[in-house]
Formats: structure tokens, C-alpha cells, sequence
């Protein structure tokens, strides 16, 4: 049992408790092999323990809150939790004031009867792609641990605590792939809603116009779970959209530079996979791809809205934040105010005319990360951890920017080095991105 669907199942059926779930998961965190000293900075077993049996006794009573009730969920170290602080990945928030309220989307899920196992560890202030943390150690990714490979980040953590069955679901956050870039270096599946759709009070900002509240499972049906429990939506009924006759866009500008020869294998592979099953693949270049590119030479709007938040935490505590992170967040200082509002305003003219130019088709199709994990020793150069954070936020940033749903699913072999494939949809389709990305799923399931 794996899935959030095969779970609820035995949970109505008596075959399992939610208690059972809940020491499995914790007897996985605790194992001194694993990754649970790297994956969690908090794991809060008495509350964990005491909901689990809560829902046990509400299911048996037939007062479960819902079929999700009693189901193991990891949660990123950017949520409030009522009287905690939140840390954020960091050391210079250990001392923050305990939080007052249980950020909204959290409280839906506790409301839903998801039980939180702990919390996960993160990029500091979620500011990297790679899922590097010098403060609490970083998780390694699952595939190749003997040599030791980045996670992805910033939802590290979370993507480490789900493909390690530590959780069987995660709450994390998207601002420019941190939930789609450690789902496809993990082998799992990640998802980035339309930002609007799930609330954003409680959770500690990195860029409150990119930020977006995203979940990581164990399949696409997954994340449609969550989300919709965090978007306060019905749960959805699994209805794969049928693959022939979808018009699927590959960009042949930006998205497939520098690409690796094991993703571009997996990713044509899944071309192929979908093409056979009737999609209509289309590779054409979007200009406006180019464009974004170019009004980000400063930094961008993370940048921007990073340094307004952190600048005078900075000049408080500066030389407790990890070094790398600092850098990138007083990188906005160099923005002026008339930098940040034409970013605003060119964001909303790109956004307009790549509206257009895929009115015609069902989804972008592209590599969630054109490299594959790279090894964490080859890192501990500036240059280098710089150039490959670069490379894996770069595709997925794109969704963010365009104000779009986006998710990444596996697409390799067993063996093979994890290659995300990831599908981008249209403000506000994430109900249709779901039902498309799990037809997709289908189709490219022989693959892994």
C-alpha cells in the first residue's frame, strides 16, 4: 500500500489503523540507515500518536471526517503550527516568537483527519532548486545514496519523506519548482497549483506573487487528493482525460538546452510512449519563453520580494544564514522600485501573449530538470552548486512566471537514473492537468 486511494481503503476495511500507519512511519524516520535525521527537523510523535488513535476511534464510531482521515502526511518547515516557531530551514528564526494559529492550509488537512508526522527539512527560506541545507544536514536523494546525490529542494524533506515511506503524502511549497524539482529527483510525483487556489496565510514567504501551496505523492491521484483537500474542493473522481487526439506542445526553445543524455532518453521515450497512444505531440518554439528569460536578468521578482522581507533580518543576523542563500536574497537589493514594477507589468504582458500562443493545445510537455541529481560533493564549489541550481529551476520557473498549474510524474526505468516528465496546464486547469496528467501516467507506466 502506497497510494492515498490504497490506504483509505484498508482504513475502511479494518484492515489497517491509522496508529499502525503512524509507527510505521515513525519506526521509518527512526531507522539509523535511513534518512529521517536529514529528512525531518521536528517529528512530533505524541500529537501524531493521539490523532492517529482519534481517528481510529471516530472510524470505528462511523464519524470519520472523511476517507482520508487517519493517513501519515509530512509537512514543510515553512507551515505555522500553533505554538511553534517557524524555522524555516534556518537557525535565525529558532527564536522566533511560537506561532499563534495553524497556517490555513495545514488546518485543512488536520480538519480532513491527515495526520502530521513532522515536520521537514527545506532549503533555507526555500531559496534553492537543489535542496541543500548546511544547518540540519541534507537528505539524500533515494537513487544512488552510496554516492550520495542532492534531493532537490526546496521541499527536500518532503520529497525525501515520501519515496522513503516516512509519509505518505507531503504539504510543501512551489515558488519556482520546490515541489516538482525534489518530486522528479526523488521518483515521485510533484504538484504546483494555480497559486490562487490554495490559501497562503501561516506559510513564510520567499515571493508572495510567485508562492503557491503544492503537495508531493505517490502518484497523480494523489496530489489531486491533497490539493483539493487544501484548496477546500470536493475530492475529485478519478477520470483520466482519453490521450487521443490531445494536441501536447513540446517548446523546442529554453526547455531542452543542456539537457542530459539520460533525461533527453527518458524524455523522448515518454514522447514516443504518448504519441502511441494517440497525443498529437507539436515541438514549436514560444517566443515568449524568451522573453522571461531576459526580464529576469536582475534576479527577478523572487529576488526582489525575498530581499523586502529579509532585509532587516539580514542586517540583525546575517552571518547565521547559509551563505549561498544570502547571496541569492541580497541579489535584490541591486532592483530599484521602477525594476520591480516593470517586472510586475512585463509579467503580465508575457503572460498574455503565451496565453495565446497555446490556446490550441491541451498542455506543454518538457523535462521537469534537464540534469539528473548530481552528486553533493561535486557542489561544494560556489561555481558549480550556482550553475546546476540555475539549470534545475529553470523549467519549472516558467509555470510560476505564467501564473499556470504544473506537475511532474517519473518517467524512467527502474535503474535508471529519476527523470521527472512535466506537464504544464492553463491558469486555472488544474481540475483538466489532472485528469490529463493522469492519463499520462498510464501511458508512460511501463516506463518506470
Amino acid at each position: 500500500m502506497h497510494t492515498l486511494a490504497q490506504l483509505a481503503a484498508a482504513l475502511a476495511g479494518g484492515t489497517v489503523t491509522s496508529r499502525a500507519l503512524v509507527e510505521t512511519c515513525f519506526a521509518r524516520i527512526a531507522d539509523p540507515a535511513g534518512e529521517g535525521a536529514r529528512a525531518f527537523v521536528k517529528v512530533h510523535a505524541d500529537a501524531a500518536r493521539a490523532m492517529a488513535d482519534a481517528m481510529d476511534a471516530l472510524r470505528r464510531a462511523g464519524r470519520s471526517p472523511g476517507p482520508l482521515a487517519g493517513i501519515p502526511v509530512s509537512v514543510k518547515d515553512l507551515f505555522d503550527i500553533e505554538g511553534e516557531p517557524t524555522a524555516a530551514g534556518s537557525m535565525v528564526l529558532a527564536d522566533a516568537p511560537p506561532a499563534v494559529a495553524t497556517a490555513e492550509p495545514l488546518r485543512r488537512a488536520m480538519a480532513a483527519g491527515l495526520v502530521p508526522v513532522g515536520r521537514t527539512n527545506m532549503t533555507e527560506f526555500a531559496y534553492s532548486g537543489l535542496g541543500l541545507n548546511p544547518h540540519f544536514g541534507t537528505p539524500r536523494a533515494p537513487w544512488d545514496r552510496v554516492t550520495g546525490r542532492a534531493p532537490g529542494g526546496s521541499s527536500s524533506g518532503a520529497a525525501v519523506s515520501v519515496a522513503d515511506g516516512m509519509a505518505f503524502g507531503a504539504l510543501g511549497t512551489d515558488t519556482g519548482g520546490s515541489c516538482r524539482i525534489p518530486a522528479a529527483f526523488c521518483g515521485i510525483v510533484g504538484y504546483k497549483p494555480t497559486a490562487r487556489r490554495v490559501p497562503t496565510a501561516g506559510v513564510l514567504p520567499l515571493s508572495p506573487t510567485l508562492d503557491s501551496v503544492g503537495t508531493l505523492a505517490n502518484s497523480v491521484a494523489c496530489c489531486g487528493a491533497l490539493d483539493a483537500l487544501l484548496a477546500g474542493e470536493p475530492l475529485p473522481v478519478a477520470a483520466p482525460l482519453p490521450l487521443a487526439g490531445l494536441r501536447l506542445a513540446v517548446p523546442r526553445n529554453i526547455v531542452l538546452e543542456d539537457v542530459q543524455p539520460e533525461v533527453a532518453t527518458a524524455f523522448e521515450r515518454a514522447l514516443s510512449a504518448l504519441s502511441q497512444a494517440g497525443a498529437r505531440i507539436v515541438e514549436q518554439p514560444f517566443a515568449p519563453l524568451d522573453e522571461i528569460r531576459a526580464v529576469n536578468a536582475k534576479g527577478g521578482i523572487p529576488a526582489a520580494e525575498a530581499w523586502a522581507w529579509h532585509r532587516r533580518l539580514i542586517a540583525e543576523k546575517g552571518d547565521g544564514y547559509d551563505p549561498r542563500v544570502r547571496r541569492r536574497i541580497e541579489g535584490g537589493s541591486r532592483q530599484s522600485a521602477a525594476d520591480y514594477l516593470d517586472l510586475l507589468a512585463a509579467r503580465t504582458a508575457i503572460t498574455g501573449r503565451m496565453d495565446a500562443a497555446t490556446r490550441g493545445f491541451d498542455a506543454l510537455l518538457m523535462p521537469t530538470c534537464p540534469i539528473v541529481p548530481p552528486p553533493l560533493a561535486a557542489l561544494a564549489d560556489d561555481a558549480a552548486y550556482a550553475r546546476a541550481n540555475m539549470l534545475v529551476l529553470r523549467n519549472p520557473a516558467l509555470a510560476n512566471f505564467l501564473d499556470r498549474c504544473a506537475i511532474s510524474l517519473p518517467c524512467h526505468r527502474p535503474g535508471e537514473p529519476p527523470v521527472g516528465l512535466m506537464l504544464v496546464g492553463e491558469t486555472m486547469g488544474d481540475a483538466r492537468l489532472f485528469a490529463l496528467a493522469a492519463a499520462v501516467e498510464v501511458a508512460v507506466a511501463p516506463i518506470r
